[in-house]
């Protein structure tokens, strides 16, 4: 038989390898405190051009409400992200721009990027509510939206972009580089799913809510899971087991 001494640091090993395991299946991306306090339950940083994307799913009526992350290559330039209904490329995203107003500040326009030498400034082929942006230190500007998706909806192709200049308050082209051609992904939802708040007066289209809240001073820490190896705990207590046994 095992002595208690055995079975304790035994019991020690185990949990510090659950521990680390949890630790090790966890993603974040930078912390980021808004100045509006939205909080999101996700966050994952994109693989190109130093972006992030915070957000929160509501699968209960399919409502995607985002704070996309980016900072312009230049002080009047633009960033945009949007959603490809139909494809993983640039053409026929359904993109949101933040850039600067005529008057100053920041305005959120909502374009349809046609292909990759036309765009029209027009209402997108989804509701989309609550758009704001911001800047944030460091130069960033962050863009806030909530999209209604398809019912039944766990992943959407996403794009995301920026841009040096504005003319007549029109986007101009980005650069070709690799780092721009590289911002699009799909996005699964899963991960990003939350409970769905009661209803409340005024709400927005197709029943849909404002992200949910959070515990928190306002600052949404990106933290998902991803899937843990149960197999490897498996075999932990199979190891157990048997050297207790022995």
């Amino acid at each position: 038989m095992a002595s208690l001494s055995s079975l304790a640091a035994l019991s020690l090993l185990l949990f510090l390898f659950c521990t680390d395991s949890v630790r090790s299946a966890t993603t974040t991306c930078p912390p980021q405190k808004f100045k509006n306090n939205k909080i999101f339950a996700n966050c994952t940083s994109l693989p190109a051009l130093s972006a992030a994307l915070h957000y929160t799913f509501n699968a209960t009526n399919s409502s995607l409400s985002v704070a996309f992350v980016a900072a312009a290559p230049a002080a009047d330039g633009w960033v945009g992200w949007g959603i490809n209904p139909n494809g993983t490329g640039m053409a026929g995203t359904q993109a949101l721009i933040a850039l600067k107003a005529a008057g100053g500040g920041l305005v959120v326009k909502t374009f349809n990027l046609v292909s990759y030498g036309s765009i029209k400034e027009e209402k997108l082929s989804f509701d989309v509510w609550d758009l704001a942006a911001e800047s944030l230190s460091g130069g960033a500007t962050a863009i806030f939206a909530s999209a209604k998706l398809p019912a039944g909806a766990d992943q959407v192709n996403h794009v995301w972009q920026v841009g040096a200049t504005v003319a007549n308050g029109v986007p101009a082209k980005h650069e070709f580089s690799p780092a721009n051609l590289a911002a699009k992904e799909t996005l699964q939802l899963a991960g990003g799913a939350a409970p769905a708040p009661s209803p409340a007066p005024g709400s927005t289209p197709g029943g849909s809510a404002p992200a949910a809240s959070a515990p928190g001073n306002g600052t949404s820490g990106g933290y998902r899971m991803k899937e843990i190896k149960l197999g490897s705990y498996l075999g932990v207590f199979v190891l157990l087991a048997g050297l207790i046994g022995f």
